[in-house]
């Protein structure tokens, strides 16, 4: 089988050069050999996530997860995971909800997003003391049939979507797209031409607030980056799911915010065992690549879709909440472990403020009573004729 970089080196030789997106799918999605077909989270792997801290991380989730969940009293109610990796948040929500609500775990259904059949390997050993209870879907399409009330969501998924990424000619006054060529020296970036309808189209998506009149004072080679994946991935969700909550937890900026003197070459990130990558094109598959989220973008989709947006906040403020209106009612005592997972979770200089939170909703749908139904309702008359 040839390596990763031989099998981008071949599709730029037959195309002369390729978009970053189209590299960054290969490097960390490609089969087998793609860097998330084979990464590990945590302090042995490339980087941390919330669940990196413990099992507080679900168990405030199923907490939040159990008050949407009982809008629907009766019938069967389902939590979708996008990016569920190895299994653990999963094991850690239905660990609580089993322990904690046995009737609502009697009649939910956790569905794993998963298009991997190796990360799906790995989700399954995780989750195989509730191997009744999860069921996983290949992608959208696999999940079109079923009726999904409950709550979809991701965490730390949509930053490592695909991508595209523009840059500014100062001398011809015009976008271009950043590419990838191949010579003797490696992987090096290459400009790509880009049509103004497209730039246009782009901007409009997206949400990106950039004036004409800023342009003239741009660099040359400012970038910005979009990741047209993402949208059209939260649109699907929001038309997945027939009433409950959409959700994801993710480090990035409103769409406004993404043109900034300080981000002269984006927001694209590269890391490898904890350290910053110089290099994003450096070998491929070995790093994680990831960049900031657009949540206008979100947002957007999301609306289109039928969504109403609820709110868009720091983890911080989305996880003291929970705390606030359900752990202090109960009288819940944590031990210094979680005091600990806590901190981690919700302090500025951790994960509390890099981390936002955007949740739209779809309401559940009012029964129709039928007039004669309603209390205090006089009787129709018998249809049946006069004796």
């Amino acid at each position: 089988m040839p390596s990763l970089n031989e099998i981008i080196r071949q599709e730029i030789h037959r195309e002369g050069a390729i978009p970053f997106h189209r590299f960054m799918e290969l490097a960390l999605y490609c089969p087998e050999l793609g860097y998330y077909e084979r990464c590990r989270i945590g302090r042995e792997g490339d980087f941390y996530t919330s669940v990196s801290t413990g099992t507080l991380f679900g168990a405030l989730l199923a907490h939040q997860f159990t008050r949407w969940l009982e809008a629907h009293p009766s019938g069967v109610v389902t939590i979708v995971e996008a990016g569920s990796h190895d299994g653990i948040l999963a094991r850690d929500i239905l660990k609580w909800l089993s322990l904690n609500r046995p009737d609502l775990f009697a009649r939910l259904k956790y569905s794993i997003l998963e298009p991997s059949s190796r990360r799906r390997a790995w989700q399954e050993q995780t989750l195989n003391e509730f191997a009744g209870q999860v069921g996983w879907f290949a992608d959208w399409e696999a999940l079109r049939s079923r009726r999904i009330v409950g709550v979809i969501f991701s965490n730390e998924l949509l930053d490592a979507f695909p991508l595209r990424r523009f840059g500014w000619d100062a001398a011809a006054r015009r976008w271009f797209e950043w590419g990838v060529r191949a010579d003797e020296n490696g992987l090096a970036w290459t400009r790509m031409p880009l049509t103004a309808a497209e730039w246009q189209a782009t901007l409009t998506d997206t949400g990106i607030d950039l004036p004409p009149e800023l342009c003239g004072i741009l660099p040359d080679g400012y970038t910005v980056e979009v990741a047209p994946g993402a949208g059209q991935w939260w649109r699907q969700a929001a038309e997945a799911l027939e009433s409950g909550h959409l959700v994801t937890f993710d480090y990035g900026f409103t769409g406004g915010d993404f043109i900034r003197p300080e981000r002269l070459h984006g927001t694209l990130r590269a890391y490898h065992h904890h350290s910053l990558v110089a290099n994003p094109l450096a070998e491929p598959g070995e790093a994680d690549l990831t960049a900031h989220v657009n949540f206008t973008q979100l947002q957007r989709a999301g609306e289109a879709a039928g969504l109403r947006t609820e709110r868009l906040e720091s983890q911080a403020a989305f996880l003291t909440r929970i705390v606030r209106d359900t752990m202090i009612a109960t009288s819940t005592t944590w031990t210094p472990s979680e005091r600990r997972q806590f901190q981690a979770l919700t302090h500025p200089d951790h994960l509390g403020r890099a981390f936002q939170v955007l949740v739209q909703s779809r309401a559940v749908p009012t029964p129709v009573i039928a007039p004669e139904a309603r209390a205090g309702a006089r009787p129709p008359p018998s249809s049946a004729p006069p004796r």
